[in-house]
C-alpha cells in the first residue's frame, strides 16, 4: 500500500503540506481532489520522488512501478502502435534480446518471462487501447509526426495504460479526450488491476471509476470511501457539525468571559472568576470551516430575436474537397440547448465552425437572422491569448471607449479579480485563461453561444458555476464536451453527428453511454416510421418477465460488486504474504465490473423492447 506519513513541503515559502498523512490500499482507485493551487500535482511529484520532502515520508512496496503521463510523445517516424508497445520497457528489452541471445539457458529464461508477461498478446492489447482512445486501425500504423500535440498526448496516455504500472498517476487525463474517449477511459480505469490515483474535475469519472476520494484541503490529506457525490454529502454534513460546534463554543466562551469581566474585581467572586479564566485557557479552539469561495460566470443578456435564428436547408460543408457533412436541414431557436454527439472525426467541430460562420456552405442554404450575434469558444483559443498582456488589456482592446472600472467589473463577473486582472496571461493558471476566453467569447452578448470543450482546465466549482450561468442564459447554446455531468444538466436536445449527416438523437445520454460501453454505435434514427404491430398480451408478459430477469441479474451483480469492494477495503488483505490472494480478489472485481457492463446493456435492450411493444 501507499503510505503518506506526516509530510511537510513548501514552495517558495508557501506551505502546501503540513503534517499530512494518508494511506491508499493496494489496488484501490482513488480520486485526488482539492482547490486549484492546493498542491495536487506537487503530491504526484513527491510520490514519484522528483521532489525532496522537508519532513515525513512516503513509502511504497518494494520494486513497485510508478507510471504517469509526464509529456506528449515526441514527433517521430515511429508508428503509434510501435510507440505504445515500446512503453512496456521490460517487454521491449526482452524482445530485442531474444533476437541476439545465443546461450540456450538465457533463451529459455527470456521465453519463460515473455510468456509470464503475456508478451504475445501485447499487440492486440495495445491496439485495443489506441482504438478506445479514438485511433482507427489505419491511424495506428501512421507515424507520430502525422499527429498534433493533443493527439500525441493520447498516444502517451495509451503507452502508460499499456505498461500497466503498479501505481498509475493520472493528472487530468480527459482534457485531451472527447466524450467517447472519456467514457472508454472511465470504463478501463474501473477494471484496471492495480492502484490508480487520478486528479480530475470530471464528476462522472469520480463517481463511477473510483472507490475513494483523497481530499487535499488546508495542507492536510483526508481519505473518504465512495465516489465524489458521496464525498460531497459527507463533507457537507461534517462542515455543518463543525460550524455548529464552533458556534456553541463561541457562545460558551462569551459567557465565561462575561463572568470574568463582571466579577474579577470582586473579592467574593475572585475564586470563581479565576476558575473561569483557567477554563478559557484550556478550551481548545474549534475553527468554523471556511466557506468555499463562490465561483461565478456572468453572461451578458442578449435581446430576443424572432425564431428561427439559424435555419439550414440541404446544406453541405467541408474544406474544399468532398463535403464532410451534407444534406443538413436543421433549425436553431434562441431557447435551444443542443449537445453534439458523435465519434471523433465525424464532423462535430466542422458543424460548430459552420454555425459560427467560420466555414461557408458548399451546397444548399443557411439562413441566419439579420441581427444574430454569435459567440464561439474552442479550446485552442485559450492558447491564442496574448501571453505578455493582462486580462484587462485584452478586454480594453475590445472595449477601448469604456473605462477601466466597467472592464474590471466584467472580469470580476468571470471570477478574475484585481490581482488576476493585472497579471500577464502567461502567469495565469489554465482555469483562469479559460475564464478569460469565455469572457471574450460572450462580451458582445451573443444570441448563440457555441462551446467546444469549455470545461478543460476548469475545476469542479467552476464547472458548477458554468452550469448555473448557462441555465440562466437567455441565448441558444450548442455544446461539445466530454463532461457527461455538464451535458446532462445543460442540454435538452441531442444531435448525433455520424456518417456525414446530423440528425436528432431520440434516446438520452444514459442510453448513449450504455451503447458506447457495450461496443455498439448508436443507431441512426429511422426517417420513415411504420406503425408498429400491436403486441399481444402474452408477448408483453414475456417481455416483462425478461426485464425482471435482467433486473434481478443486475442486482445480483451489484451485490457481488459491493461485497468484493468491502473485501478489497479490508486492510488485513494488504499484509505481507497475501499478494496472491489480493491479485485473485482484484481479478474477480475486474470480472464483475465487465459483467455489470454487459448486464446493463442487456437490461437496456429489454427495457427498449418492452417500451416499443407497449
Amino acid at each position: 500500500m501507499l503510505k503518506i506519513d506526516d509530510i511537510t513541503y513548501s514552495v517558495e515559502g508557501r506551505p502546501l503540506f503540513e503534517g499530512a498523512t494518508a494511506t491508499i490500499p493496494t489496488g484501490h482507485k482513488v480520486g485526488l481532489v482539492g482547490r486549484n493551487g492546493a498542491g495536487k500535482t506537487t503530491l504526484f511529484r513527491l510520490i514519484r520522488g522528483q521532489l525532496a520532502l522537508e519532513s515525513g515520508g512516503i513509502s511504497l512496496p518494494q520494486r513497485a512501478k510508478i507510471g504517469g503521463v509526464a509529456q506528449e510523445v515526441p514527433s517521430s517516424s515511429t508508428s503509434l502502435l510501435d510507440t505504445v508497445l515500446q512503453a512496456d520497457t521490460e517487454r521491449a528489452a526482452l524482445m530485442a534480446e531474444s533476437e541476439t541471445a545465443t546461450d540456450p539457458h538465457r533463451i529459455a529464461d527470456i521465453q519463460a518471462r515473455l510468456a509470464d508477461i503475456d508478451a504475445w498478446s501485447a499487440e492486440g492489447r495495445a491496439s485495443a487501447i489506441l482504438r478506445g482512445l479514438g485511433f482507427t486501425a489505419e491511424e495506428q500504423l501512421m507515424p507520430c509526426s502525422d499527429f498534433s500535440g493533443g493527439w500525441r498526448m493520447r498516444v502517451a496516455l495509451a503507452g502508460v495504460l499499456f505498461a500497466q504500472p503498479d501505481y498509475l498517476l493520472l493528472d487530468e487525463p480527459t482534457n485531451y479526450l472527447d466524450l467517447e474517449g472519456a467514457l472508454w477511459l472511465e470504463s478501463y480505469l474501473a477494471k484496471y488491476p492495480h492502484t490508480v490515483i487520478i486528479i480530475s474535475h470530471d464528476r462522472g469519472l469520480l463517481n463511477r471509476a473510483v472507490q475513494g476520494i483523497l481530499h487535499l484541503d488546508n495542507r492536510k490529506l483526508t481519505y473518504w470511501q465512495g465516489g465524489y457525490d458521496q464525498f460531497v454529502r459527507q463533507m457537507t454534513e461534517r462542515r455543518a457539525v463543525q460550524a455548529a460546534e464552533a458556534k456553541k463554543q463561541e457562545a460558551r466562551r462569551a459567557h465565561l468571559q462575561s463572568f470574568v469581566d463582571r466579577f474579577k474585581a470582586k473579592a467574593s467572586k475572585a475564586v470563581q472568576a479565576q476558575s473561569r479564566v483557567k477554563m478559557l485557557e484550556k478550551m481548545t479552539p474549534i475553527t468554523a470551516p471556511e466557506e468555499a469561495r463562490k465561483q461565478v460566470f456572468t453572461f451578458p443578456e442578449p435581446e430576443e430575436l424572432s425564431p428561427p435564428i439559424i435555419n439550414m436547408d440541404g446544406a453541405a460543408v467541408g474544406y474544399g474537397g468532398p463535403p464532410v457533412l451534407k444534406n443538413l436541414s436543421l433549425r436553431i431557436d434562441q431557447d435551444d440547448r443542443i449537445a453534439l454527439l458523435g465519434r471523433n472525426g465525424e464532423g462535430k467541430s466542422t458543424l460548430s465552425k459552420l454555425l459560427a460562420g467560420k466555414l461557408n456552405v458548399q451546397h444548399g442554404q443557411i439562413h441566419r437572422h439579420s441581427k444574430l450575434r454569435i459567440g464561439y469558444f474552442a479550446q485552442h483559443q485559450v492558447d491564442e491569448l496574448y501571453l505578455d498582456e493582462t486580462p484587462l488589456q485584452h478586454v480594453q482592446r475590445l472595449r477601448p471607449a469604456e473605462g477601466q472600472p466597467k472592464n474590471r467589473a466584467r472580469l470580476a463577473g468571470f471570477g478574475l479579480m484585481v490581482e488576476q486582472a493585472d497579471t500577464v496571461v502567461g502567469r495565469l493558471s489554465g482555469g483562469q485563461k479559460a475564464r478569460l476566453s469565455l469572457l471574450l467569447a460572450t462580451i458582445d452578448a451573443p444570441h448563440l453561444l457555441i462551446l467546444d470543450e469549455p470545461t478543460n482546465h476548469l475545476d469542479i466549482e467552476s464547472r458548477e458555476a458554468l452550469v448555473e450561468a448557462l441555465t440562466a442564459y437567455s441565448g441558444a447554446v450548442v455544446l461539445v464536451s466530454h463532461d457527461m455531468h455538464l451535458l446532462s444538466l445543460v442540454a435538452d436536445r441531442l444531435w448525433l453527428v455520424k456518417g456525414g449527416a446530423v440528425e436528432p438523437y431520440a434516446e438520452d445520454l444514459d442510453a448513449y453511454r450504455a451503447m458506447l460501453l457495450a461496443g455498439d454505435e448508436p443507431a441512426k434514427p429511422a426517417k420513415v416510421v411504420e406503425k408498429p404491430k400491436k403486441a399481444s398480451r402474452d408477448e408483453i408478459l414475456a417481455l416483462k418477465a425478461e426485464l425482471r430477469k435482467c433486473e434481478e441479474r443486475l442486482q445480483k451483480i451489484s451485490d457481488m460488486r459491493d461485497k468484493l469492494a468491502t473485501k478489497l477495503a479490508d486492510p488485513a488483505l494488504y499484509e505481507d504474504g497475501r499478494v496472491g490472494e489480493l491479485e485473485t480478489w482484484n481479478k474477480k472485481y475486474a470480472e464483475v465490473m465487465e459483467a455489470q457492463d454487459r448486464a446493463e446493456a442487456m437490461w437496456l435492450k429489454a427495457q427498449e423492447k418492452l417500451e416499443a411493444a407497449a
